[in-house]
């Protein structure tokens, strides 16, 4: 199986504890293996395309925190999470992840 691979880029920080805070929270999330970075590009490499419902919503909540392309995540859609991950229009990353 490819890895997965996300980007964050141009990722913005209003101060420095806002940068800690970003990498702590990516350290917390449990589905991402490490990270790695090519000049204004964060990669997170994600262990297994298919994540758990807490995971998938705390890679929602840092991509719309930060303003990190939410399009990507439309990976992580299988049978399990379809009905809250899709099927929730009113959800506020539906747009952004679905268009």
């Amino acid at each position: 199986m490819k890895k997965i691979k996300l980007v964050c880029k141009n990722v913005k920080f209003y101060f420095e504890k806002d940068e800690t805070a970003f990498f702590e929270w990516i350290k917390k999330i449990k589905c991402i293996d490490y990270t790695s970075a090519v000049g204004d590009e964060l990669y997170l490499h994600i262990k297994e395309k298919e994540i758990s419902d807490d995971n998938l919503r705390d890679l929602i909540g840092l991509f719309c925190r930060y303003k990190i392309d939410m399009k990507q995540l439309q990976i992580f859609l299988n049978a399990n999470n379809k009905e809250w991950f899709y099927g929730s229009p009113k959800g506020f990353w539906h747009k952004r992840i679905w268009g």
